[in-house]
């Protein structure tokens, strides 16, 4: 039963979010709780002195950015249609999802260099987006230190809160015992969970957005629904290649990888590094992405976030349904 619901959990939360929206909209506040949740928890399983950029980091941050204003200027050159353009920038300028560690390291990925890179890509998109977006609106009428600062109070807290909390835990178990802390395997699949409970959440306010613009909006919704899937295979499938071609270390200071990945621990470091990077580069901080376009843009190029959060997760589940198999 469990390894059902783990191969087929994305996508039934998906659609139990769908089908049930009216009554599950109600829960909305509750979505920054358990996404800090479930960043502890996954936070518990990493040292921070394990923390280490590596090269195919900086190759997915340039990757991302590059790809995010090339699109965005071609769409706009040949549609001359604001609302393509910004909906397809936003599927390439989103920041890594906080939960892409927690896919990555159920698929044999490097929690910890998914974690790195997930704290790099969030800070990096609160510099780059108000540098950039009153450029391509300039009708938002925001400068660069507000717009800043209103998108770090959004990622911040609920970055940099679970991380200190986390590393807190470990100091003081450390001192209390003497010893190195880890997460119990009970608990460690608590993050799962949690991520599976947000996604039925957020797949509830996906589909009320959806819904609120079908019948206006019909045209753009299918065409971004296209351009975000070829998106979407872009990002995670660049994103293997890059870190087989440039693999990084996997094990932890303190640990073996058994310990902190245990499904990563039969892998290569090539094999390791890809999953780990498509996951950096595919998987996307789509609530975040929701919000900037309809702060800094205009409010309808959401619908490339939202339906980029579609092909995202059907993406994850079949790679899940996959790894599920082979066990």
């Amino acid at each position: 039963m469990r390894k059902f619901f783990d191969a087929n959990a994305l996508w039934l939360s998906m659609l139990i979010g769908a089908l049930l929206y009216p009554w599950l909209l109600p829960l909305k506040p509750l979505l920054p709780w358990l996404i800090f949740f479930m960043l502890f928890f996954t936070f518990c399983k990493v040292n921070p002195l394990d923390l280490r950029l590596h090269k195919w980091h900086w190759i997915v941050l340039a990757s991302q950015l590059a790809f995010s204003f090339v699109t965005y200027t071609g769409i706009l050159y040949l549609t001359s249609d604001a609302v393509l353009a910004q909906g397809l920038l936003m599927c390439f300028i989103m920041p890594t999802a906080t939960a892409a560690p927690i896919i990555a390291g159920k698929m044999g990925g490097s929690i910890q260099n998914l974690t790195t890179f997930t704290l790099l890509s969030n800070f990096a998109t609160a510099i780059i987006v108000p540098a950039t977006f009153p450029l391509i609106n300039p009708a938002a009428d925001m400068t660069f230190w507000p717009a800043f600062l209103l998108i770090l109070s959004r990622i911040a807290p609920l970055l940099l809160g679970p991380f200190f909390g986390a590393w807190i835990l470990r100091l003081l178990y450390k001192a209390r015992t003497k010893q190195e802390f880890v997460l119990s395997k009970r608990l460690a699949v608590i993050p799962f969970y949690l991520w599976v409970a947000s996604i039925i959440v957020l797949s509830s306010v996906v589909t009320k957005t959806v819904v609120t613009n079908y019948q206006t909006q019909i045209t753009n919704m299918l065409i971004l629904l296209g351009l975000s899937f070829v998106a979407c295979l872009l990002q995670f499938g660049l994103g293997k290649l890059i870190g087989y071609y440039m693999p990084a270390p996997s094990k932890g200071r303190d640990y073996q990888d058994v310990l902190i990945n245990p499904a990563a621990a039969p892998k290569t470091m090539a094999g390791v590094s890809s999953i780990t990077a498509g996951q950096a580069f595919g998987q996307k901080n789509t609530s975040l992405g929701v919000w900037m376009a309809q702060t800094f843009l205009d409010p309808l190029s959401a619908l490339g976030a939202a339906a980029y959060i579609i092909w995202q997760n059907l993406f994850n589940s079949v790679q899940l349904f996959v790894v599920a198999h082979k066990k």
